[in-house]
C-alpha cells in the first residue's frame, strides 16, 4: 500500500450512511520508514563524514610528513651545495695553487736549462782547456825526455872529462852533504906526500859564491879577493834556485795536506801555470789522470785475483 492511497470524497455516501468521519481517507504517512531511512542515513553520514575526517587527518598528516621530508631534503641540499661550494673553492684554490706551480716550475725550468747551457758551455770550455793543457803536459813530458836523453848522453862525455880532471889535473868534485854545496878536492900539491889533499866547499846557494870551508886555512880576504875576481852566476841560475825554493816550500805544503805529489809533479804544474795554464784545468787533468790509474790498478789487481783465482781452483776427481 502507498502511502498516500487515493481520495474517496468523489463518492458521496449515502446520508443514510456511516458518519462523516467514518468516510474520512485514511492516510499512512510511512514515518517508520523515514525514521529507518533517516537513521541509515545518519549513520552512512556520520560514517562518510568519519571516513572524510579520517582521510584529511591522514593526508593532513602525511602533507605534513612530506612538508618534512621536503624540508629535510631542501636541508640537505643546502647541506650539499654548501659541501659542493667548498668543494669548488678548494679547486679552485688546488688549481691557482698548481698553476703558479707550474708556472714556478717552468721557471725553474727555464733556468735550469739556461744553468746548463751554461754549464755546457764551461764543460766545453774545460775540456778545451784540458785538451790544451794534455798537450802541453805530453809537450813537456816529451821535453823532459828528450833533456834527459840529452843529459844521459852528456853523461858519457861527464866520465871520461871528470877522469881527465882526475888524472891529470888532479882535481876531484865531490858532494859536500848539501844541494847547494860542492867540494873541490886537488891531490899531489905537495912533493913529499902525494896523498897529501888540499879543498874548499863552494856554496852556489846565494846570489854570490861563497866559500864556508877549506883545508888549509887561508886568510879570508884573499878567499874574498879570488870570490870578486869569479863572475857572477847568471839569470838562469838564479831563476833555478828561486824555483827549487818555490818547489820546497810547495812540497812541503803539499806533503801536509797529503796531495801525493813529488818535487818533479809539482815542479811542471809550476812551470805550466807560470806560462799561462788554468791552474782549475790542470787540477782537473791530476785528478782524471790520477783516477785513471788507480782504475788501471784495480784492473790489474782484479786481473791478477782472477788469475790466481782459475790457478787455485782445485779439480775434480772422477
Amino acid at each position: 500500500m502507498s502511502a498516500f492511497e487515493p481520495s474517496l470524497s468523489t463518492s458521496r455516501p449515502p446520508l443514510s450512511g456511516p458518519s462523516l468521519a467514518d468516510t474520512l481517507p485514511t492516510i499512512n504517512f510511512g514515518f517508520d520508514e523515514l525514521r529507518d531511512r533517516m537513521a541509515k542515513f545518519t549513520a552512512k553520514f556520520d560514517a562518510f563524514i568519519e571516513q572524510g575526517r579520517k582521510r584529511v587527518l591522514e593526508e593532513r598528516n602525511q602533507f605534513r610528513m612530506s612538508v618534512a621530508e621536503l624540508q629535510e631534503d631542501q636541508r640537505m641540499k643546502r647541506k650539499d651545495i654548501e659541501i659542493l661550494q667548498l668543494k669548488t673553492n678548494t679547486y679552485q684554490q688546488t688549481i691557482a695553487k698548481e698553476a703558479a706551480e707550474t708556472r714556478e716550475m717552468q721557471s725553474a725550468i727555464a733556468e735550469l736549462e739556461t744553468q746548463r747551457d751554461r754549464q755546457q758551455a764551461a764543460r766545453d770550455a774545460l775540456r778545451e782547456q784540458i785538451a790544451a793543457t794534455q798537450r802541453e803536459i805530453d809537450a813537456r813530458l816529451a821535453a823532459q825526455r828528450a833533456r834527459q836523453a840529452e843529459l844521459e848522453a852528456q853523461a858519457r862525455f861527464n866520465v871520461p872529462e871528470l877522469d881527465f880532471w882526475v888524472t891529470n889535473l888532479c882535481l876531484r868534485i865531490e858532494g859536500a852533504g848539501a844541494e847547494d854545496r860542492l867540494k873541490f878536492v886537488y891531490t899531489h900539491l905537495d912533493e913529499k906526500n902525494w896523498e897529501r889533499e888540499a879543498w874548499f866547499e863552494l856554496c852556489t846557494g846565494r846570489r854570490d859564491y861563497d866559500v864556508r870551508h877549506c883545508r888549509p886555512k887561508l886568510e879570508r880576504d884573499k878567499v874574498e879577493k879570488v870570490l870578486e875576481r869569479m863572475p857572477p852566476p847568471s839569470e838562469r841560475a838564479e831563476k833555478q834556485a828561486a824555483a827549487q825554493q818555490a818547489v820546497d816550500i810547495l812540497h812541503e805544503i803539499a806533503t801536509i795536506l797529503n796531495t801525493h805529489l813529488d818535487r818533479r809533479t809539482l815542479s811542471i804544474c809550476i812551470s805550466m801555470i807560470e806560462n799561462g795554464v788554468n791552474p782549475e784545468a790542470l787540477a782537473i787533468v791530476i785528478k782524471e789522470l790520477r783516477k785513471r790509474g788507480q782504475e788501471i790498478q784495480l784492473e790489474a789487481a782484479a786481473a791478477a785475483a782472477a788469475a790466481a783465482g782459475v790457478s787455485t781452483v782445485p779439480t775434480r776427481r772422477r
